[in-house]
């Protein structure tokens, strides 16, 4: 019986900005990169900006701003519960756009909004992209919307100027990972495992198998999420990926300071720990 062909790359959109620009330096210099998810809000937008500041000056290379939802599907405990903060002290989606703004006043790092979709069709598609490309926001990931209906999102976006990043599953079909990679630019997020977020004390056994197959379909940067939480991991993501994407860990570490500003220190002192890690992983792929 003769081999199934090979899947050909699907093209990626043109290189737009500052996420390109920060993978292209990753890739020159061989260096696994380090994408940051913080819950907006929790404790509040304020504290956010000064950890979102403080993670940045540590060597995060990208930074994910969650926006807090109601029914958060995807998240485990304790971003549920970062969730749950936020919204007591008020966060909304206009409130998360308007600290990108004031956040891209001071920093340059790559920014993304990472929302369910239900907060941004509530704004207005047209509304969103163009509130947060003003406000100086690279891309959107909205946990919840596959690709095969994202057309009007992904429209609305791309014609500001935003990268449209969408996730790939252990579960996802071929036939799935080659819409995933004509819808996605920026990079591709890899779910390291089935469940909700959270950090792990080890990974997949199956991780490079998924990420080597997944790379068949798309020549984007593919970063890696899902249960990375150790400095340990970052070997193991070093020698398949191109970025980890650390969120759980940073979040527990916000819950348990006792003020803003330790949990910036806090922050601080975690992504140092991953981002030397990463350094000292030379990327093999």
């Amino acid at each position: 019986m003769p081999e199934s062909p090979v899947p050909q790359p699907s093209p990626a959109a043109p290189p737009a900005g500052r996420i390109a620009q920060r993978f292209r330096e990753l890739a020159a210099s061989r260096e696994l990169g380090l994408v940051v998810y913080v819950t907006a809000g929790d404790p509040s937008l304020d504290a956010t900006r000064d950890i979102v500041e403080a993670a940045a000056k540590a060597g995060a290379d990208v930074i994910e701003l969650g926006v807090p939802f109601s029914d958060p599907l995807a998240d485990g405990p304790a971003i549920q519960r970062a969730s749950e903060r936020a919204l007591r002290a008020g966060t909304t989606l206009a409130g998360v756009i308007g600290l990108a703004a004031r956040l891209r006043e001071r920093t340059q790092v790559p920014l993304i909004l990472f929302s369910y979709f239900n907060p941004i069709l509530q704004m207005g598609l047209d509304k969103f992209a163009a509130d947060a490309a003003t406000a100086g926001v690279d891309g959107a990931l909205a946990t919840d919307l596959n690709p095969d209906e994202a057309e009007d999102y992904r429209t609305a976006l791309r014609a500001r100027g935003l990268d449209t990043i969408f996730l790939a599953a252990p579960t996802s079909t071929d036939a799935r990972l080659e819409r995933i990679a004509k819808s996605s630019s920026g990079f591709v997020y890899l779910v390291s495992r089935m469940g909700v977020t959270g950090a792990r004390e080890a990974l997949p056994e199956e991780l490079p198998a998924l990420a080597a197959h997944v790379r068949r379909f798309t020549p984007l940067p593919l970063a890696v999420g899902f249960g990375i939480s150790q400095p340990a991991h970052m070997a193991r993501i070093g020698a398949i990926a191109d970025a980890a994407v650390v969120g759980s860990a940073v979040v527990q570490e916000i819950e348990r300071a006792p003020t803003a500003a330790e949990a910036a220190a806090n922050v601080a002192r975690l992504v140092q720990a991953l981002k030397g890690a990463a350094r000292k992983s030379a990327r093999r792929i």
